[in-house]
């Protein structure tokens, strides 16, 4: 999908009611929420940068729930208003929840279901996806989230089409996207769908980042796959199958010979295999050959043919095949893009494939951060007042800098382990 809104609105688009306006944005906080996605729609929205070319919105910051809201670091957000306000928003943002295990409020539910009923445009930024969920605002709708959690979002809600490739999903009133820093993304999409690509242009410039992120050709970014599953997977039988595939992506089997080692007839093994990780297990299976490719084609110096036959496919062929459709370029190029970005390292990988350098699952990248602004647009917008509290962090969100517990690339973050179920093109905006 493009993030070009010049391909037309969305056909999931409601009008929306007399009380509303679209130019009101409500951001709809929860205690043990993570403060950097809780602030981007803050500062996005709440900023008054009209001397930059930047039209104006009007910020409503609402607490989802009773009492001060701890957010990361002890700190204690007092929002200005409750949740009744976001009746009069046109805009709905959750920039993230606490914890992916527990269900949201009700009332914050209701509030979201009603909003969406009324016209209003609801976003979901990072876990937010999962509040989104929970309301069945995301049934039968493509959607993303971070690439940790993709995973468990499809297996918990199987009606929601989740692809965990993309930075952001756009299906016209409701709005998903990827981790941490994709929020901005999405907010700058947002702007540009109101208010043209000037005008958001003018504001990623105030922000210090890229005014919009494309594909590897475009601006040299790597796309990530990832070994994340389910966290149930570890006590279910189909565990010891899956740990076998994954020692043996070298040699060629097929699902046949998978669903014959978990002792099951075909069909039994793909509702079973679908149920516990949310993928069909032949995608997956695919899935995890490209990410060994990908892994070889980083670390290794195998010729294109030698990676597609260490990786079990038939033939370089087929890897091409499935490699472009899942990382949008071909293997040659996206080695040739891999070595272009990273560094070489002191001690070089050897013929096996091993590298020495640390870092972030599968070497993914990290852009420098960005520099903060300056001036009067510190702070939170929006009269959301902070203090410092006592007591520790907030639970369900231990990472830092790439993600909620772990570190994303600032490419579209995939995952291998779950195999998008998603309408037919690709991409970033449905219409």
């Amino acid at each position: 999908m493009s993030q070009d809104p010049s391909h037309g609105p969305a056909t999931h688009v409601r009008k929306l009611t007399a009380r509303r306006r679209r130019e009101i944005v409500a951001v709809l906080l929860f205690g043990g929420g993570p403060i950097f996605e809780s602030s981007i729609p803050l500062s996005v929205f709440g900023v008054d940068r009209q001397d930059a070319g930047v039209p104006r919105y009007r910020l409503l910051v609402c607490a989802g729930e009773d009492g001060p809201l701890r957010t990361t670091g002890g700190l204690e957000l007092s929002a200005p208003h409750g949740i009744d306000a976001i009746s009069r928003a046109g805009t709905v943002v959750v920039p993230a929840w606490r914890s992916i295990t527990q269900p949201p409020p009700a009332a914050a539910l209701d509030a979201l279901r009603r909003a969406h009923q009324e016209g209003a445009r609801v976003m979901g930024l990072c876990t937010g996806a999962f509040v989104l969920a929970a309301a069945g605002l995301l049934d039968g709708r493509p959607a993303t989230t971070h690439w940790m959690y993709a995973p468990t979002l499809a297996k918990r809600y199987p009606a929601v089409h989740v692809d965990p490739r993309e930075l952001f999903v756009d299906d016209g009133d409701i709005l998903t996207s990827a981790g941490t820093a994709a929020g901005i993304d999405l907010c700058l999409h947002v702007v540009r769908s109101d208010h043209g690509a000037e005008a958001a242009g003018a504001l990623a410039r105030r922000l210090v980042v890229p005014p919009r992120r494309g594909n590897a050709a475009d601006v040299g970014q790597l796309h990530r796959l990832d070994r994340s599953l389910p966290e149930e997977i570890g006590t279910d039988p189909l565990a010891e199958v899956v740990a076998w595939a994954l020692e043996h992506l070298h040699e060629q089997f097929d699902v046949e010979a998978l669903a014959a080692r978990a002792y099951m007839s075909r069909r039994t093994f793909d509702r079973r295999f679908r149920a516990l990780t949310g993928s069909a297990p032949l995608q997956w299976l695919i899935t995890q050959r490209v990410l060994q490719a990908q892994r070889l084609l980083e670390n290794s110096e195998y010729s294109v043919d030698e990676v597609a036959a260490r990786c079990g496919f038939r033939s370089p062929v087929a890897l091409r095949g499935h490699f472009r459709r899942q990382l949008g370029a071909s293997p040659a190029t996206y080695r040739a893009a891999y070595r272009a970005r990273r560094p070489a390292a002191p001690d070089g990988p050897g013929p096996d494939g091993h590298g020495a350098e640390g870092g972030p699952p599968g070497g993914a990248f990290r852009l420098p951060p960005s520099r903060p602004e300056s001036g009067p647009e510190g702070g939170f917008p929006g009269g959301a007042l902070v203090t410092a509290g006592a007591g520790g962090g907030t639970g369900g969100h231990g990472g830092s800098g790439g993600g909620h517990g772990g570190a994303a690339g600032h490419g579209r973050a995939r995952s291998e382990a779950y195999a998008a179920r998603v309408p037919g093109q690709r991409g970033h905006v449905t219409s």
